[in-house]
Order: C-alpha cells, then sequence, then structure tokens
C-alpha cells in the first residue's frame, strides 16, 4: 500500500511546528509560501484530518501534527544517518556509531578510546553529537544518537545499559575559599555559601539527598548554569562553589585553578554507564561493540574518563 505522505510533507510539518508561520517554513524549507501552503492542505487532504489551526496569526498544531511529527523525527533521523552512513563507506567505514556525553562537554579522554577502539575493531567511526547532552536518554529512544555515557541508574523499557565506572562528587572550591584544605564537606559546612548548579531538581544519592537534605543545611543559590565547564570557570573565579563529578574536573584541578573535597565523610559515588536500545544488545552490532569496549576501556590501569 502506498503510503499517503512523503518525505516533503514529513519536513512541511516539522519546519511549521518549528516556526509556527506558513511564511518562516517556507522560507527554512527553501520554497514559495504559496507551494507550502498547498502541500499543507493537500497532506490534509490525504489524511482527511486538520495538522494546524490558525490563531492570532500563528498556527497551531493538533494532536494529529503531534503524532505525525514524532513519526517524521525518528524518519528523518534514520534517512540522514542512512547518508552519512553511505557516503563514509567510500572511506572503508561501514557503520558510524552516535554517542554523546550527559552534561559534560569534556572529552580529553576521546583520542584515547578511539586509540584503544581502531585497535580492536574496524569498519566503525564514532561520532559525537553534542547536542544531546542535556537529554542523551530522550536522543537513544529518538535515535538521534546510539549510545549515552549517562550517571545514575537507568531503567526505562527497551533501554539496556553497561555499567563503565563509578566516580564520586567532589566539592569544587577556590584555592583560597575557607574550606580549601578540608578532606571533606559536610552539609553544614556550606550552609549559606554561595553555590552554582547546573539543575535544582534534587535526585537520589546525589549532594541535595546525602549533603544538603540530612542535616537541613542548605546553601545559598547564587546560579543555575546549565554548563558544568562554565561553572568550572565561575568557581575558578570565586564567584560560588559547587559540586561536580570528579572524572570532569581532573584538568582544572591539576591546573591549580579550583580544589576538590569529598562531599561527606563516606563520599557520594555515582556509577556511569554506557546506555544503550535494547535491540542494539547483539554481539554482531556495532553499537553493542562500541559499548563493550567503552566498558572494557574503563576498567583498564590508566585508562577511562579519568585523563586529564
Amino acid at each position: 500500500m502506498k503510503p499517503l505522505l512523503d518525505l516533503r510533507h514529513l519536513q512541511l510539518i516539522q519546519a511549521i511546528i518549528e516556526t509556527g508561520r506558513i511564511t518562516d517554513a517556507a522560507e527554512k524549507l527553501g520554497v514559495t509560501p504559496s507551494a507550502l501552503s498547498h502541500r499543507l492542505r493537500e497532506a490534509e487532504r490525504r489524511l482527511d484530518v486538520p495538522l494546524f489551526t490558525r490563531m492570532h496569526k500563528r498556527l497551531r498544531k493538533t494532536p494529529a501534527a503531534d503524532y505525525m511529527a514524532v513519526v517524521a523525527e525518528r524518519i528523518l533521523t534514520d534517512l540522514s544517518r542512512a547518508e552519512e552512513d553511505v557516503r563514509r563507506m567510500n572511506a572503508g567505514i561501514q557503520n558510524v556509531v552516535r554517542l554523546s556525553v550527559e552534561s559534560y562537554s569534556n572529552y580529553r579522554w576521546l583520542p584515547l578510546f578511539i586509540k584503544f577502539m581502531k585497535s580492536r575493531t574496524e569498519g566503525i567511526d564514532l561520532q559525537i553529537m553534542s547536542g544531546a547532552r542535556s537529554d542523551p536518554l530522550a536522543g537513544v529512544q529518538n535515535r538521534h544518537i546510539d549510545i549515552a555515557v549517562m550517571s545514575g541508574a537507568v531503567a526505562h523499557a527497551g533501554i539496556a545499559s553497561q555499567h563503565l565506572f563509578d566516580d564520586p562528587l567532589l566539592f569544587i572550591m577556590p584555592p583560597n575559599h575557607r574550606l580549601a584544605g578540608r578532606d571533606y564537606i559536610e552539609g553544614r559546612d556550606v550552609e549559606g555559601e554561595p553555590f552554582i548548579t547546573y539543575t535544582k531538581v534534587p535526585e537520589p544519592d546525589r549532594e541535595f539527598a546525602r549533603l544538603f537534605r540530612p542535616t537541613d543545611s542548605y546553601p545559598q543559590w547564587a546560579a543555575t548554569v546549565e554548563l558544568p565547564e562554565a561553572i568550572v570557570e565561575l568557581v575558578a573565579s570565586d564567584l560560588g562553589t559547587s559540586v561536580l563529578s570528579n572524572w570532569a574536573l581532573q584538568s582544572a584541578i591539576d591546573e591549580g585553578r579550583i580544589v576538590g573535597a569529598r562531599v561527606t565523610e563516606n563520599g557520594i559515588d555515582v556509577p556511569w554507564n554506557a546506555v544503550l536500545r535494547s535491540e542494539d544488545m547483539n554481539e554482531d552490532d556495532p553499537i553493542f561493540i562500541v559499548a563493550t569496549l567503552l566498558a572494557e576501556w574503563c576498567s583498564l590501569p590508566n585508562a577511562g574518563f579519568h585523563v586529564s
């Protein structure tokens, strides 16, 4: 049975949802507004359902358009990936595995892992997708990326994970801070302290639940900055303190720009995992191969993400 819509209709739906206007969507797609309006009417006629309603000179998506947008995202992403794979075949690369790391953009470990990967397998290229780091799990689910390096436990239908390493959280501060030199920091130590965080959403087994809440001692929220690397620079400039993962801080600590201390006397260790789709958990699948090699590499002495 021939599909009612083609790729042009799917691109149209995406563009109108993104821009909200026929003229802006037409410009984005490189067609005239009249041609886009005709294409929209054709799509609605074929589906026999309205995709958009007009409200104050803007187009508002209907549930049908919302559903089709999800389908379009998956189809167009798969098509784009297939095109990239075909182009790379000329360079002897049969498979491209797309990877993103949750929150952090520290990739000093990447060259060493690529060398390790190439020593163990052939025909696989690793593509870093930095745009998915704010919500890497969604990136895996909607097929924008293949592997997400994420902290904490991940339990979702259709999702599998491989343990990579456990990493302690560090309380970070400038070298001249009053708490510098402490082996560990307790909740009462930071009460009223200017504190920079990349999220104010409490997570289990993190600083909110295990540092602040047990003693009912909270810092003064100085800022919410969603880029950990920017937080490091603010802390180094004595504009506040923070709590971040140890593995992403080693360069700044080695350079002496910040100092770190354990979070609580016993420390807070956070597991990091390679998260992938369950359907890719096959020993011959290049996605599974890369995830397995990443776990193996992280277990080696003087290897892993703790590369400074």
